[in-house]
Formats: structure tokens, sequence, C-alpha cells
């Protein structure tokens, strides 16, 4: 394990093209080893920094690992990594389908939007993310049936997606089910405990739903 970290260390703190440039970029493993071994905080940070730019779906049981580690910065970086590792089909084309279906949503053009994340999963339904791009732009548009039913579709591809857990969390909001709200709300937080409006939510949900009890009595 120290071994990984310090060439992980060679690796990516030096300076690119310096006298001390590192023969070869780390290995993926080499990452995931030094997040998961606790090495010193930069190599942490390196480490979720390099496995964001580069890194695969196999690499986020680490990055997640990495969502509890006691840096905040080690902790940010492992939440945007995540992100990026999951926006990656594997497949140039596919993921720029997802760009342009995210830059439609952005442009509240749902329509078209929804007709793009379809195009994405049609080409890859393994893909997790063309789901939860579609159950985002469904949510926005009110279609709340379709859009639980893609987080499902999500969730059997990707347990560990806290934004799609979140969403469900939101859906229950709007349909006034603040039970079932709060259930896929600490479920997110069980995932990532860094979510700081999510843990406002629940902590106004443990009231209202406090409260709702006190009325029935």
């Amino acid at each position: 394990m120290r071994a990984a970290a310090l060439a992980l260390a060679a690796a990516l703190l030096v300076t690119p093209g310096g006298p001390g440039r590192a023969a070869a970029e780390p290995t993926r493993q080499e990452a995931r080893e030094a997040l998961r071994a606790l090495a010193d905080v930069e190599t942490r940070r390196a480490a979720a920094l390099w496995l964001g730019q580069k890194g695969l779906m196999d690499d986020a049981p680490a990055l997640v690992q990495a969502l509890r580690d006691q840096d905040p910065l080690v902790r940010t970086s492992a939440e945007q990594a995540l992100w990026q590792v999951w926006s990656r089909s594997g497949d140039d084309e596919v993921d720029g389908l997802l760009a342009l279906g995210i830059e439609q949503m952005s442009a509240r053009e749902g329509d078209a939007a929804v007709e793009t994340f379809s195009r994405v999963i049609a080409r890859r339904p393994d893909f997790a993310e063309g789901w939860n791009k579609r159950a985002t732009v469904h949510y926005l548009m009110g279609a709340y049936a379709k859009s639980l039913a893609d987080c499902d579709e999500v969730l059997k591809r990707n347990p560990h997606h806290f934004g799609a857990l979140s969403g469900y969390g939101m859906i229950y909001l709007q349909l006034d089910q603040p039970a079932r709200a709060l259930e896929y709300f600490e479920r997110a937080l069980a995932v990532n405990p860094n979510l700081s409006s999510v843990v406002d939510t629940v902590e106004m949900l443990k009231r209202r739903l406090i409260q709702r009890r006190k009325d029935t009595i």
C-alpha cells in the first residue's frame, strides 16, 4: 500500500516536464490503493483527481469510500470524480449525445433532451447515467411516474448513485409522501454524507413527520 502511494505521488505531484518528472503514470490500481490505504493527504487528493480524469466504473467503490475521508478536499474531489466516472460510457458518440442532452436540458428544451437521452439509452442501455439524466428531465417536466421508472433503472446499474437516490426523495416530496422521501434521502446520505442540502431536508422532514403524528393524536 505504501509503495502504491509513493508511486502515485511521484507520478502526480511533480512538475510536468521538470527534472523530477516520473517516467510513467500510476495505474488505476495504484490510485485506488492510495485512497484506500489513507496515504498522506496530498497523495489522496491527487488520487481522487486522477481517477476523476481517467477512472472507470470499476474505480467507483474506492471513490465512494473516499466520500468519508477525513480531509474535506478529498471528499469533494471524490464526489466530483464519481460524477465524471459515471458520465463516461466508453463510447465517444454516446458521450457526445449525453453532453448534447445536458445542453438541451440546461436550455429548458425538455422534449428535445428526453429524445436525446432516449437515444443514449437505446445505444447503451447498460449506461446508468443515460437513465439518470432522462429521469432528471422527466422530473423537471413534472412527469414523476416516468422519472421514478428511470430512477429504478439507474439503481439497477449503479446502486451507489446518490443523485438518483436524492431524486427519488425530491419526487416523493412533490407527491406529498414525506415518509418515502425521507427514506430515500437517508439512503442518499448513507452513500454520500456530504450532501448538505439533503441533510437539511432530512431534518425538515423529520420535524414535519413528528408534527403530523402529533396532529393525529
